[in-house]
């Protein structure tokens, strides 16, 4: 065989293509139930709200298309911005005393110096546990002022309780949320607590920290992820208010009303109404507004986190 066959034959054989990998649909296949009922539950909702929230339902020509004019109509609707403003006070008073208290109990938890530590944090989450209507509904009975817990009261003590009046009802609602949720951040934050390195409580106990001294230089920065995921859920549980008050409203009509919060007037427009196209735009709105507003508590908790 000459020199230029050898050459010939050693470049047709480097240039043999390997053959390809096979691609794995295994891993598609696992997370394809969830895909699809996430597409169809979720994906597929907001899309048609968004296709709803760009026409208008008009006595002449039906359904027409407007474009952006449902949205400026909701950013210049009064009772929208006065729902807006009625969440936004329920969330910076309640969500700070919320957390506060689950902090609290979580840190005396974690102290070991709590006796029947088990029973009491069973007791603090066992309201999560109560289904939210259900809540609405036993804490209603407490409040009535014609009946319940607070009538007796106010008859055994001839006060004049009404804690579903006008200047008092968001702050029982308020009550209401944090009896219902504040074990289940008590438990986010406790079991943070849990996985903090023991060397750290030793070399903190070697330098003399007492136990101020520990909760702060050491349980604080460690579970500062934890709450901000906690503020995060309950920031969106603020913006989502809806049970408490659309349950308590047939007890306090006068005090609670249609519009009492952004979903409660989304609800309202769409099955009392009939407004579907302004109804869905007002839920996008406040879609978005969450969504930028958890994302903002999301980041600024990171950026601490790194320094």
């Amino acid at each position: 065989m000459t020199t230029t066959s050898l050459t010939q034959a050693g470049t047709a054989g480097g240039t043999r293509r390997p053959r390809r990998a096979r691609r794995d649909w295994r891993g598609w296949a696992f997370v394809a139930p969830f895909m699809i009922v996430f597409a169809a539950m979720i994906i597929a909702p907001v899309l048609y709200a968004l296709y709803l929230s760009l026409f208008r339902q008009q006595l002449i020509g039906g359904n027409a298309f407007v474009g952006l004019g449902n949205y400026i109509a909701v950013f210049q609707d009064a009772k929208f911005w006065e729902s807006l403003g009625r969440v936004t006070l329920f969330l910076v008073v309640q969500v700070p005393i919320m957390l506060l208290l689950s902090l609290l109990a979580a840190l005396a938890l974690d102290s070991a110096r709590l006796h029947g530590a088990g029973f009491f944090r069973i007791a603090l989450f066992l309201p999560y546990a109560v289904p939210g209507v259900v809540a609405a509904l036993i804490w209603g009975f407490i409040y009535g002022d014609q009946f319940g817990l607070t009538a007796s009261v106010n008859a055994l003590l001839g006060t004049g309780l009404a804690p579903l009046s006008g200047p008092w009802v968001l702050a029982s609602i308020g009550n209401i949320v944090t009896w219902e949720f504040m074990g289940y951040n008590m438990l986010i934050f406790y079991a943070a607590l849990r996985v903090i390195p023991t060397e750290l409580y030793e070399a903190a106990e070697i330098d003399g920290a007492g136990a101020f001294r520990t909760v702060f230089s050491i349980k604080l920065p460690a579970i500062r992820g934890a709450i901000v995921i906690a503020t995060i859920f309950s920031i969106i549980g603020s913006f989502q208010l809806f049970n408490e008050p659309h349950l308590l409203k047939q007890l306090a009509p006068n005090a609670i009303s249609s519009y009492f919060t952004p979903n409660m007037y989304a609800y309202n427009l769409s099955f009392a109404g009939q407004q579907f196209n302004y109804a869905a735009t007002v839920a996008i709105v406040m879609g978005v507004l969450t969504a930028v507003i958890a994302y903002a508590v999301q980041l600024r908790g990171s950026r601490k986190e790194l320094r």
